[in-house]
């Protein structure tokens, strides 16, 4: 994996040498100079950055999705996955709603953008897509089944306060820190619909 990718800048430092290449994980390491002026071994894994989306569908709910795969629990969350080599972040949302949930959107609108561990390299792009509507059905991997679950937005955020209850959590502190200041979830609704 090539730990720049063509819309943003690798967090890599300047001399970083891959020494473990993955399926998902690449592993870097580059010699770091301490405050004492000695050095040592520095490390950062890298993976692909990943995309979710939550599209708002035409009646105004949220499609979600159950997702199972075989090394984890079912969990609701949304459509999301990782954005492979050169594709953008919109691109990727787009291509991963239509396989999971077989939906279309009019309109993508940025949500966050998260960098959740500074030990890996790694983004979390996550984006609102108005107009959703079928286009066609789900194509998901072979590692995943798929249930589509449209909430409304109440539902939604009381799925949200759930947090380790089967609810995926790995993107968008966006929703916790909306549930804490209701100038926020003011915000945030506006956001998913104008």
């Amino acid at each position: 994996m090539n730990p720049d990718r063509g819309y943003r800048k690798a967090n890599m430092p300047e001399g970083a040498k891959r020494v473990f290449e993955g399926k998902i994980f690449d592993v870097y390491q580059w010699e770091q100079e301490l405050y004492d002026g000695s050095t040592t071994i520095f490390e950062r894994i890298t993976r692909p950055d990943t995309v979710v989306v939550f599209p708002v569908l035409q009646d105004g709910r949220i499609l979600l999705i159950e997702d199972s795969q075989p090394d984890r629990e079912t969990v609701l969350t949304p459509p999301s996955g990782r954005i492979e080599e050169g594709e953008t972040p919109e691109n990727a949302a787009r291509r991963e709603l239509l396989e999971e949930t077989g939906h279309s959107v009019e309109a993508l609108h940025p949500l966050f953008a998260e960098r959740p561990l500074n030990k890996l390299d790694w983004m979390i792009y996550g984006f609102i897509g108005r107009g959703a509507k079928k286009v066609r059905e789900p194509t998901p991997d072979a590692g995943e089944k798929i249930a589509l679950r449209p909430l409304s937005f109440e539902e939604m955020i009381e799925t949200c306060m759930k947090r380790g209850r089967g609810f995926k959590t790995d993107f968008g502190n966006v929703f916790f820190e909306a549930l804490l200041d209701s100038e926020k979830m003011d915000a945030l609704k506006k956001s998913f619909f104008g």
